[in-house]
């Protein structure tokens, strides 16, 4: 339930933060229109996030087509397959998908089902609500298309030794099959050109392929890439074909043996395809009239260039990250080949790319196309983790504000909880009735008695003799009776509680980990027990000594107490020693009575403590799981973040959260934050549910925290700033920008390794180009441009974006070959026994595969 309310919390101030900062930063252009296709059923997890990345991207995106081909299995209605996969949960920017299935003409089918709550971008930012946003997609046409086929992609055993070949049998006998498949091209061809005011040039198009390596549709790569190709380019001047072939070396652990001699297949077809004498013809193109046009692909490399790019880096290392940094490569390569130049003579000075130059670099002197793979590395701010670390010490302060001790006095305490002396004497006036009554005694009826008969008698002796139980019976109506009816009907719990309450309410500093300690017996510092204890004590011993007392009086003799006799007068003296007994014995019994009802008040404010102790440890134990769970929350999310932008995160912007909270009571008040109108009383949002508390939580520290001055830094001053937090001032191993600037320059290159494993690091032909994507102005870019500059063997560039809120680095590396690749090299065993086993993994003839290497 936390995480709930947690993660849309960090989610939704991180967009709106970067919306924020992307105000003053620059979206970058395509230059021509641009198409994506994903081959396969193992694509699917690609294609929300390219979408994603490229909306956030480039500012001409709502033109960017997005196709995808894969089995009926897979692809469905809105590739409701994978609608499980957090990944897949949205298509944004986009109202609806297309789906074409083989059986079907092309229908529409809503992705509202598909958007998954938590999704980052499907989260509302601030401003933007769920109807402005619903809008806006509603405003937009088709952006994803989808061809289900009919064909078997499982690689179990019953279909696996001729999956491929069965499924590059199918493609060419089913003919609804190129029947629909050209008729959604056409529609894509169709779409983009209502978004010809969105690129400045119509004269080409760059069609990105994507698939995965082990996929048994990629056997048809050829044919789907060439009649796209052929579609485009009757509405094109010229159609510029790239290939992102994605390795996922983590999942080949159950079918290690399969799943590799399938990649090892398919990578022998694409050195084929690759090669300068490589030629293709077949009659793909079919009309609305069932006539069939050859489409036919002269002696030439099929690809511009072929990417290879694995969830293992070059020295063997799997990234966190899983496939994520190669997506981000892909739409990264795919602006910067398609990217449109602001200023032409500036963008030279920056070291542009060139991808003729890339390619000729790339090529051995035989004409040999080289592979290329790249990797990817970027820093901001981690607005996530700061949103949830600031959540918790904002916590942590109002909890610390709470828990401040108090100098009270223990009688300040017991008057707090209404328990001081003059409160205690007056609630027992009240119980107990006046002397007055005791003047009513001599009413009693006494029996025949004189005098000079009592004189020798003991008190009690004398009580018996003249009143038998008259006395005691009286006592007992109207002094007893009324005392412990009192006691027995006193709320004790709502008098302590009011009171508590009642000074609660005045003195806003009070709260209930004070009443806590106060009421915690085992605190024998500040415990009011301690003292309540005592005071029941004496009141114990008091009466102990009262009752003991009135024994003694009991055993004295009538004619030794003190009162007037008169010579022969025998009543007289009567009167007067009963006015003397009343007052002796019966006012000292009346005493007894003031003290007993004291000492029971006491002793039941004594357990409503121990309640109230109670329901106190109940409230502070769910507060402090709420910090455990706060703190958690940040601390995970930390721990997901690189070290090169996690670092200090919890000890810097516990300070700033400190800080900002102080500055906002300087001027609201010393208890500002437990207003109404902020967090408000805790012990009623509790009585509502932990929720209640956290969602005011997060209201105030989003509106009243998160928005002050120090949380609106570039990624620049606010990284070196969490670099020193732990610095003192003083100390002159500060950590210098310079210093700083050549940690995050090492670091970035350190992230940005190369996404495939080579056999060999120094490979003959090996190339390298590395871009920097951010502001060529901002000193840490000028700083990365300069270093090394004299000594570094590689192209250094800068792709020029106005931005104050990161910077990512691109890696490019090119010029290996098949026989270069470890995943290549451990495949190839396993394939060469799979076709010895009887396994079909190709559609073409043999004599058209190139020779292993």
């Amino acid at each position: 339930m936390m995480n709930a309310l947690l993660e849309p919390f960090a989610t939704e101030y991180a967009a709106a933060e970067e919306k924020l900062t992307d105000q003053g930063d620059d979206q970058s252009s395509i230059h021509y229109p641009a198409v994506f296709l994903f081959i396969g059923d193992k694509t699917v997890d690609a294609i929300d996030p390219i979408i994603q990345i490229n909306d956030k991207k480039w500012d001409n995106s709502d033109g960017v087509m997005y196709v995808h081909i894969g089995s009926q299995a897979a692809t469905g209605s809105a590739v409701s397959a994978d609608s499980t996969n957090p990944k897949n949960s949205t298509f944004s920017k986009s109202s609806e998908i297309s789906t074409v299935s083989a059986d079907s003409t092309i229908s529409t089918a809503s992705v509202d089902s598909a958007v998954a709550a938590g999704s980052a971008v499907s989260s509302v930012s601030q401003g933007e609500t769920q109807e402005t946003r619903e809008t806006g997609r509603q405003q937009g046409l088709s952006r994803l298309s989808t061809l289900a086929l009919p064909v078997p992609a499982r690689s179990d055993a019953e279909n696996g030794k001729t999956l491929r070949k069965e499924v590059y049998d199918a493609f060419y006998r089913e003919e609804r099959l190129l029947v629909e498949l050209n008729r959604m091209l056409r529609q894509v061809s169709h779409q983009i050109a209502d978004y010809g005011r969105l690129y400045s040039s119509f004269d080409r198009i760059h069609l990105s392929i994507i698939t995965r390596v082990d996929d048994p549709l990629n056997v048809f790569v050829p044919e789907i890439s060439l009649l796209a190709k052929a579609i485009f380019n009757q509405s094109f001047k010229s159609v510029q074909m790239d290939l992102f072939t994605l390795i996922s070396e983590r999942e080949q652990v159950e079918t290690f043996g399969y799943s590799s001699s399938v990649g090892v297949a398919f990578l022998r077809e694409l050195d084929g395809m690759q090669r300068a004498d490589y030629t293709f013809s077949a009659r793909l193109q079919v009309t609305e009239d069932g006539i069939s046009i050859p489409v036919t692909h002269a002696a030439s490399p099929l690809f511009d260039l072929v990417y290879l790019l694995s969830d293992k880096n070059e020295r063997g290392i799997s990234s966190f990250r899983d496939m994520d940094d190669n997506y981000e490569i892909i739409c990264h390569v795919s602006l910067l080949k398609n990217r449109k130049l602001k200023d032409a003579a500036h963008e030279l000075n920056l070291n542009s790319y060139n991808n003729t130059s890339f390619k000729n670099n790339i090529m051995t002197e035989s004409g040999r196309q080289g592979y290329v793979s790249a990797g990817f590395s970027k820093v901001k701010r981690p607005n996530e983790s700061i949103a949830l670390t600031v959540l918790y010490h904002f916590y942590r302060q109002l909890l610390l504000r709470m828990q401040a001790e108090l100098p009270w006095s223990a009688k300040e305490k017991l008057t707090f909880f209404g328990l001081d002396a003059a409160a205690m004497a007056g609630r027992t006036a009240t119980a107990v009735p006046d002397e007055g009554k005791l003047g009513d005694m001599s009413g009693i009826m006494t029996h025949d008695m004189s005098y000079s008969k009592l004189k020798r008698m003991s008190l009690r002796e004398a009580e018996d003799a003249l009143f038998g139980d008259g006395c005691r019976v009286y006592f007992r109506s109207n002094y007893e009776r009324e005392a412990e009816q009192y006691v027995e009907q006193f709320a004790a719990a709502e008098q302590l509680r009011g009171a508590v309450q009642q000074h609660m309410t005045n003195q806003p500093q009070l709260s209930f980990f004070h009443i806590y300690q106060w009421t915690d017996e085992a605190n024998e510092k500040d415990s009011v027990l301690k003292e309540l204890r005592l005071t029941i004590q004496q009141i114990a011993k008091e009466l102990e000594a009262l009752k003991i007392d009135l024994e003694q009086l009991y055993v004295e003799r009538v004619e030794d107490q003190s009162f007037q006799r008169l010579p022969l007068m025998d009543k007289h003296n009567l009167r007067s020693f009963i006015r003397c007994f009343f007052d002796k014995v019966y006012r000292h019994k009346l005493e007894i009575l003031r003290l007993e009802t004291e000492l029971k008040l006491h002793r039941r404010y004594e357990l409503e403590l121990a309640h109230l102790h109670a329901d106190c440890k109940r409230q502070v134990q769910q507060l402090e799981q709420l910090e455990e769970q706060l703190q958690r929350a940040a601390t995970d999310s930390i721990r997901m973040a690189d070290d090169y932008i996690g670092q200090n995160i919890l000890e810097y912007y516990g300070r700033v959260t400190e800080t900002v909270m102080h500055e906002f009571e300087a001027k609201r008040g010393a208890t500002a934050f437990f207003e109404e109108r902020y967090i408000g009383h805790i012990p009623r949002l509790l009585d509502q549910g932990i929720a209640a508390l956290c969602q005011r939580l997060l209201h105030v520290c989003r509106h009243e925290l998160l928005t002050a001055e120090p949380f609106q830094q570039t990624f620049e001053e606010e990284l070196l700033r969490r670099a020193n937090v732990a610095v003192d001032y003083s100390n002159k191993q500060v950590l210098s920008k310079a210093e700083l600037f050549k940690k995050l320059y090492a670091t970035l290159e350190h992230n940005a390794e190369i996404n495939i494993r080579l056999f060999d690091y120094t490979h003959e032909h090996r190339y390298e180009e590395k871009y920097f994507f951010g502001d060529h102005t901002s000193e840490f870019i000028r700083y990365a441009r300069s270093a090394d500059e004299t000594s570094r063997i590689y192209k250094l560039g800068c792709v020029h974006e106005k931005r104050s809120s990161g910077v990512e680095k691109l890696n490019l590396m090119g010029g290996f070959h098949l026989e270069d690749l470890m995943y290549y090299r451990n495949g190839k065993v396993y394939y060469e026994h799979y076709v010895a086993s009887g396994y079909e993994f190709h559609g073409m003839e043999q004599s058209r595969l190139p020779e292993l290497r």
